[in-house]
């Protein structure tokens, strides 16, 4: 249970500095758990008998790392500090001060789980990194034995909603099991989330969506009532019925098909999946990378896939059309991707994350769409990722999920494996040849002015988007083939 060599240091200067300011300070919270757990951990929780905000100043000028205010009404704070040379930021630390408030008894029975209500005193921390220090008054360290997250208290949920969430993230990230009297306190107060603030929804929820079996903890917050609390606009897909080809309605069929983005690329199981289902499915390195890689601030692609295929259908409650015994969503992708654009913003996600989502959405059917005379043609492929842009492979995998979430376990699996060979077909064509995507310039806005006449305005745009079409679908591929091209665009 040692600690990194690095980290102990920080926990010395911190030592140190609350020792020559003559301030009672603990170790507490998450960096205790995760010690216990053998864990390694770049936060560091500590309760001071002190103004934590004033410390926590002090403490950032002293150590050279950078003061960020958290809460002042409870009076907690931030420093992020530094490994080696700060210039380098090769690694961050974030030191979490907070103000105990009355006896450490006290504060500690304030917390919000068991497992999270431990503490050890820092200086003893310091000399021992031993587990017999621990002070535990509310058996969590049987808890952690047990793999269990129980509330400490009745009114833990009603005093601060996020851990509504904060429980269920717990579980995802530990493979724990919440307890059932806490299972019990979460359905009762389950309504407060929201009235959680939308960034702290969303810190949650992304750190839930990045587990590797995040689909499974989907299912868990709608079986506590948590998700429609977060997403109130899912409600009515609830029991909304779909085309006889569908196997669920439109929420559970949106909820599987999480489950099936997480069994597509290999990070779990599904019920009704195969080794066949799955070996029709195109994977490399490449793709894996592409998936794990970072958006910003650690949230990955495949956590906003996940996001996004939970969300794809949410608009197919209000667009329904039923023509005979045929029922169609006319708009739903549309009126969808402008849907979930209003809820990030509501929680407070990047415009980065939103656009990402928002594609995604919008454009979930277009795979499909673009293969329905066969394989699809270097021009509808340029168009795809022309429209789609930074979500093109990632609405592939989406559209497979929505497939197979669709279909279940009455999956048609030569349809299937058409609808696979055709993501791979796109794959190999846009990762063989980039210049379907981007091909090079061969005029530009300059020598339409110059040459041809012409004046500034939309006509320029829409000639020079006709060029590119025309020279990825091969029919021209150079200056003069391109200038011929627009001179008999022009004449007809």
């Amino acid at each position: 249970m040692l600690v990194e060599q690095e980290t102990l240091a920080i926990i010395g200067e911190l030592d140190k500095f609350f020792i020559e300011r003559q301030v009672y300070a603990c170790l507490v919270g998450g960096f205790v758990r995760d010690f216990l757990l053998g864990r390694s951990t770049a936060d560091i929780d500590v309760a001071i008998a002190a103004d934590s905000l004033v410390l926590a100043t002090e403490l950032a000028d002293t150590l050279g790392g950078r003061f960020v205010p958290l809460d002042e009404v409870n009076r907690i704070a931030r420093v992020v500090l530094f490994a080696g040379e700060k210039s380098q930021h090769k690694r961050q630390w974030y030191v979490d001060l907070s103000s105990i408030k009355g006896t450490l008894e006290q504060d500690l029975a304030r917390r919000d789980f068991t497992i999270n209500a431990m503490a050890v005193e820092i200086h003893a921390f310091t000399l021992t990194q031993e587990s017999a220090g621990v002070i535990d008054l509310f058996n969590g360290l049987q808890d952690l034995r047990e793999r269990s997250i129980k509330a400490v208290s009745e009114n833990v949920f009603k005093e601060d909603p996020v851990r509504l969430l904060r429980a269920v993230r717990l579980a995802a990230e530990l493979n724990f099991t919440i307890s059932n009297h806490t299972e019990d306190l979460i359905r009762r107060d389950h309504s407060l989330i929201s009235s959680v603030a939308g960034e702290r929804v969303r810190e949650e929820l992304l750190r839930i969506l990045a587990v590797l079996n995040a689909g499974n903890y989907v299912h868990y917050l709608d079986r506590l009532g948590l998700l429609t609390g977060i997403f109130p606009e899912l409600e009515a897909s609830r029991g909304f019925e779909q085309p006889r080809e569908h196997h669920w309605d439109v929420l559970n069929h949106s909820l599987e098909t999480v489950k099936a983005v997480d069994f597509l690329l290999r990070q779990d199981s599904l019920e009704y999946g195969s080794a066949e289902i799955l070996a029709a499915v195109p994977w490399s390195e490449k793709l894996s990378q592409h998936f794990a890689a970072d958006m910003g601030n650690g949230v990955s692609r495949l956590a906003l896939l996940r996001l996004a295929a939970l969300l794809h259908d949410i608009a197919k409650p209000d667009t329904q059309v039923i023509t005979g015994e045929r029922m169609r969503f006319f708009g739903h992708t549309e009126q969808g991707a402008e849907r979930v654009v209003n809820i990030l913003e509501r929680l407070k996600f990047s415009n980065k994350e939103i656009k990402l989502v928002e594609l995604m959405v919008r454009y979930h059917l277009r795979p499909t769409q673009m293969g329905n005379q066969g394989l699809p043609t270097h021009r509808a492929i340029y168009r795809y990722f022309r429209d789609t842009g930074m979500a093109g492979i990632d609405i592939l995998f989406l559209s497979l999920a929505d497939h197979l979430a669709a279909r279940g376990p009455k999956l048609d699996i030569k349809e299937w494996r058409r609808h696979a060979d055709l993501v791979n077909y796109v794959l190999t064509e846009y990762l063989k040849k980039e210049t379907i995507v981007a091909p090079p310039r061969l005029v530009d806005g300059h020598d339409l002015i110059n040459i041809f006449g012409l004046k500034p305005g939309p006509c320029i745009g829409e000639i020079l988007e006709a060029v590119r079409e025309a020279q990825v679908a091969g029919e021209i591929s150079s200056r003069e083939e391109a200038l011929s091209y627009i001179q008999n665009r022009l004449l007809y």
